[in-house]
């Protein structure tokens, strides 16, 4: 990716001199004499990086610049150049969303650096405008977010089933989205334009969940004051999703069989069959085969629910999914919150990718979620996740996830390992197997150099 720097400065020695400089780096260069010139440039779009000095004649000064690109445009850094004797205004810009600044006379070489640093952060934002984009346009039908191949399996059989009368039972871990997959099964069957219901069974007494299932007629029972339908009559033509089925008792098992084997039924309290025209759809955490052993689950019911068995696997076991469960959720936590965040330093990331998720997509949905909430700056830190999360940082391992460039997965490992070293240089240096020069060199490269110390 070629990248657009606009430097805005009234000095014309400094100006073209960076601009000579960046462009002999492979940058696309564009250069202002003043603020007003910067922001007509800016308005035009096509601009990745802006580097303006603070402190310019005319109406428009560095800090306004700052101000409009961070409001207007909050994924284009920009670094500061400035005087000694203004750094107190310089730590304000910062306060006022400055991704870095310099002090005049220039370290070219720092500024090289951070130009780098800035941009790879830039990098990371477009491809995760584009991953969202990608999430946001997927098709209404297609609700599984994940590529990975487990999911891949998944949507498969999805696609296959969804326009069969089968029954479908769909099975995995809690919190793991098999309503999801159940919404997908309806959108993408022709039922789609018909009522999609779900139903679950483990919040109703056995009485209330008859009635909630199959209605009532008036004077059924105590406090029936009128005639009720049921679910499956508000599902006609359309799909029922019965979830947690594994709770539901023998009473009630024996007339969901009988729903599935004639479709009819009768309303509580009522004698007149009523005919119903319900794709079902069911899902558990339970493994049911075990439940018809022991006796708590008749078989036939088993059998008929079970026509196609869908197994949505637990979040530890795709793992690769997770760069698009993050930005999906992000998405709608960051419109929620009215927040801007861009993603996920690289603490909080690794401790993403090491921590088991026992609650599944529901845990990884309210870590992100809370994390929004916390974070204070444009990234989400360690210290913003959910303390059982934070904690995942601190086992042993590195893991790196696919995909990753090169350089942003040795600097993780500089990082995890400087840090178990409790940033002592000569020994991490030494479990990497590089020389200190080498390690000072890609520590300042990676913006990570805090002096020269052990």
């Amino acid at each position: 990716m070629k990248f657009t720097i606009l430097i805005i400065d009234d000095e014309k020695n400094i100006r073209e001199g960076l601009a000579a400089d960046f462009e002999m780096d492979g940058y696309n260069v564009k250069i202002a004499a003043n603020g007003k010139e910067g922001l007509e440039l800016i308005s035009k779009g096509d601009i990745d990086l802006v580097i303006t000095d603070l402190r310019m004649p005319g109406s428009i000064s560095g800090e306004q610049v700052l101000r409009e690109v961070t409001t207007k445009m909050p994924g284009i850094p920009v670094i500061v150049l400035t005087g000694h004797g203004s750094i107190d205004a310089a730590v304000k810009a910062m306060q006022d969303g400055a991704y870095d600044f310099l002090t005049k006379p220039l370290n070219l070489a720092q500024l090289e650096v951070i130009v780098k640093r800035a941009l790879e952060g830039r990098e990371l934002s477009l491809k995760h405008r584009e991953l969202l984009k990608e999430v946001s346009s997927q098709k209404k039908t297609d609700m599984i977010i994940g590529k990975s191949g487990a999911m891949q399996k998944v949507m498969s059989l999805v696609k296959k089933v969804a326009d069969a009368r089968i029954s479908v039972l769909i099975t995995g871990e809690t919190g793991v989205g098999k309503e999801v997959v159940a919404n997908a099964i309806h959108n993408l069957s022709s039922r789609s334009d018909k009522a999609f219901v779900p139903v679950v069974c483990s919040s109703l007494s056995e009485s209330l969940l008859e009635s909630e299932l199959f209605g009532h007629e008036k004077g059924a029972f105590t406090n029936a004051d009128s005639m009720h339908k049921g679910k499956f009559e508000l599902a006609h033509g359309g799909t029922i999703f019965l979830d947690e089925i594994g709770e539901i008792n023998q009473s009630v098992q024996v007339k969901l069989l009988r729903v599935l084997q004639e479709r009819k039924f009768e309303r509580v309290g009522g004698e007149e069959p009523i005919e119903v025209d319900v794709r079902v759809l069911a899902a558990t955490n339970k493994n049911l085969e075990e439940e018809v052993k022991a006796g708590r689950f008749r078989e036939d019911l088993y059998f008929r629910l079970n026509g196609i068995h869908i197994e949505v696997p637990p979040l530890r076991e795709r793992k690769d999914d997770l760069p698009l469960l993050l930005n999906s959720f992000l998405e709608r936590y960051n419109e929620e919150n009215g927040k801007h965040i861009t993603g996920f330093d690289n603490q909080a990331r690794n401790a993403l990718y090491k921590y088991n998720w026992p609650g599944n997509i529901r845990e990884l949905q309210h870590c992100v979620e809370s994390s929004v909430v916390m974070a204070g700056g444009n990234e989400i830190t360690l210290d913003d996740l959910p303390p059982s999360v934070s904690k995942a940082s601190s086992t042993e391992n590195i893991l790196i996830p696919l995909g990753i460039p090169l350089d942003e997965a040795e600097k993780i490992i500089i990082q995890e390992n400087l840090a178990a070293n409790k940033g002592n240089k000569s020994k991490t240096a030494d479990v990497l197997g590089i020389g200190r020069k080498t390690l000072h060199r890609k520590l300042q490269e990676y913006g990570m150099d805090d002096g020269e110390g052990e």
